[in-house]
């Protein structure tokens, strides 16, 4: 199949891309104006203004599926998050549906729908914007919602691996708390291949997780463990000081760290694996051996 891969130089695009070409496909990889001048071979694509249907149909000739793994963290002036999650997707699945291209799978995420974040708000735009589509017969959709995912080339992976690291570790305690059922980014594009291969007729919302949840602190252990390094000291920061650094990290746009990121992190992550585990035909990556198979 010729596939429109959409966000193919982030971390899990590059690792579908390579999947999906090892499975045989032909990826017409897209990126940002900027990153698609500095490698050849990308299809330029603006997710920042790329909002109306036009400038996507040229880029869906001859193209059989499309998967679109463009995301932010939190919105800033260059990447708009209502844009990027909602708006450009929104236009991209429109063109799908007057080009005649009815496979799309669409990466999105865990735990949207109870979150009142605008990360999860405007992903979850886009699926029910797909799902209107599904429900007319005009696409064939698949949405994946991972929970946290891990693998070599993950900002939120490098962090954890870093904290991991430390022997005094200070967490903000809702992070420390909050439930999560780390998928590694593998087993993740193992699902995309399928769902446009053997499961090419399977549609729906499909949950992406290990096969086993816990909480952060004990995926942070488990991880320094895998590093074959002896338990660290783990430190609580209090409530006062969790919040003053988030509304800090608010002013710095750079920063991963805010008030939406803390309510995400503090939030449990944890789905049933049970469909996603029958599209890999087996059981997903466990945490304890992230470090071994997904860090690499």
């Amino acid at each position: 199949m010729h596939i429109l891969l959409t966000g193919s130089t982030g971390f899990i695009g590059r690792t579908l891309q390579a999947a999906l070409e090892a499975a045989g496909h032909t990826v017409h990889g897209g990126a940002s104006p900027r990153s698609a001048g500095a490698q050849p071979g990308l299809v330029p694509m603006d997710f920042a203004h790329d909002t109306t249907v036009a400038p996507w149909l040229p880029r869906l000739q001859g193209i059989d599926a499309v998967v679109n793994a463009v995301g932010v963290l939190r919105d800033t002036r260059a990447r708009p998050i209502d844009a990027v999650h909602r708006d450009t997707p929104i236009a991209l699945f429109d063109a799908c549906a007057q080009a005649g291209v009815q496979r799309v799978v669409q990466i999105s995420a865990l735990g949207i729908e109870s979150s009142s974040t605008r990360y999860a708000q405007t992903k979850k735009a886009a699926e029910v914007h797909l799902q209107a589509l599904a429900a007319q017969g005009r696409l064939r959709p698949a949405i994946l919602r991972p929970s946290v995912v891990y693998g070599k080339g993950g900002d939120s992976s490098a962090l954890f691996m870093n904290l991991a690291r430390l022997p005094v570790a200070l967490f903000p305690g809702p992070v420390l708390d909050a439930r999560v059922q780390p998928v590694s980014v593998h087993d993740l594009a193992a699902a995309v291949v399928a769902l446009l291969g053997p499961a090419a007729e399977q549609t729906g919302v499909i949950d992406c997780t290990g096969p086993e949840a816990l909480t952060m602190g004990d995926l942070i252990a488990s991880l320094r463990q895998q590093l074959g390094s002896s338990p660290a000291m783990v430190l609580r920061l209090p409530q006062w000081l969790t919040h003053m650094s988030a509304r800090l990290g608010d002013a710095v746009p750079a920063s991963p760290w805010c008030s939406e990121t803390l309510a995400m992190l503090g939030s449990d992550n944890v789905g049933n694996a049970a469909v996603f585990e029958r599209l890999l035909g087996r059981p997903g990556v466990h945490y304890s051996q992230l470090v071994a198979t997904a860090w690499r």
